[in-house]
């Protein structure tokens, strides 16, 4: 049978590439001769995916505790794959950014509006009982969303805000290690009643610091705020860019936490006592964005905007008034 032109280019396409890495092309047919068809199941490694869920009580519920926020984590991959995308782009144009900007914003667009499968998809009796056995480990210690941040915004901008003006002007690499010691959300796993870390945030930075100073570092030139910065000053004004990093800021700094924030409010709020999160991490005080105001991009917004963090949410989601 004689070989279509189309299939012998391909095969002379592919003896030039494996040649050029000192390969046989003929070896690697024999492979692909007998080798089994992929199926859809091995390639996403289905049977290992479902079998990542170990509820530590019986409790059916505590199973879709487990599963939304290893979503979650999924989800926060995919950010970071855009992170990185953009960390390797030498030369950098705004259709580029805007793109990548977009999917980091449909990826947290996804997450926020799907947050009430976990809030009203568990049983507030089981959840108040199958979370005392989940102690110290806390939805606090998500490594990703803290590299989210940092691949996000420049470093300073994490950081306390009474802290913050120590660190006015380009910051360099060495600075970062000081810096790290006073970020914002070291805050939110204190003891309640005492100040002293938890041990939530104890287990946090000994498994993760490392990696997020070095992330900081990496990124410091790179992150988001950054490569704005590096545009040129039209590029700077282009209104679908301010309208995706504005929408980033508000999708990671305000709709994200007060999503868990009215989360937390169901099913922690006890009036008159609040019942403390697992690991005693304080969320009263962490996840309402007014208290600590972080934003990416805070020269996008004005001093009226700044005063409102997070009130619209409120507004809209709490008593259903829409701007």
């Amino acid at each position: 049978m004689e070989l279509k032109p189309e299939i012998v280019a391909r095969i002379e396409k592919l003896d030039e590439k494996y040649k050029a890495m000192g390969q046989n092309l003929t070896s690697y047919l024999d492979g692909l001769l007998f080798a089994d068809y992929l199926t859809y199941w091995d390639y996403i490694h289905l049977d290992t995916l479902l079998s990542l869920q170990s509820p530590k009580t019986s409790f059916p519920d505590e199973q879709v505790f487990i599963m939304y926020h290893q979503i979650t984590e999924l989800y926060f991959r995919l950010c970071m794959v855009e992170f990185e995308q953009l960390e390797k782009k030498k030369t950098m144009d705004v259709d580029y950014f805007i793109s990548k900007l977009g999917r980091i914003n449909r990826y947290f667009d996804a997450l926020i509006s799907s947050f009430d499968i976990m809030v009203d998809g568990m049983d507030v009796a089981q959840f108040m009982q199958f979370r005392m056995s989940l102690l110290p480990a806390s939805g606090f210690q998500s490594g990703q969303y803290r590299m989210i941040e940092i691949c996000s915004t420049d470093f300073v901008n994490l950081i306390t805000k009474d802290q913050g003006t120590k660190y006015s002007g380009i910051y360099t690499d060495s600075m970062i290690d000081g810096m790290y010691e006073h970020m914002y959300w070291k805050a939110g796993a204190t003891e309640l009643s005492t100040g002293q870390k938890t041990l939530t945030l104890e287990q946090f930075e000994k498994k993760y610091s490392p990696e997020f100073l070095s992330l900081a570092k990496r990124f410091r030139t790179r992150n988001l705020s950054a490569i704005y910065h590096s545009l040129s000053a039209d590029q700077q004004k282009e209104e679908a860019l301010i309208n995706a990093l504005k929408h980033l800021d508000v999708n990671v700094n305000i709709n994200w936490k007060l999503s868990h924030y009215r989360s937390a409010v169901r099913y922690l709020q006890k009036d008159p006592v609040d019942i403390a999160a697992t690991g005693g991490t304080n969320w009263q005080k962490y996840l309402p964005p007014r208290f600590q105001r972080i934003s990416f991009f805070p020269y996008l917004w004005n001093n009226e905007d700044m005063e409102n963090w997070g009130k619209n949410w409120v507004k809209a989601n709490v008593f259903g008034k829409k701007d």
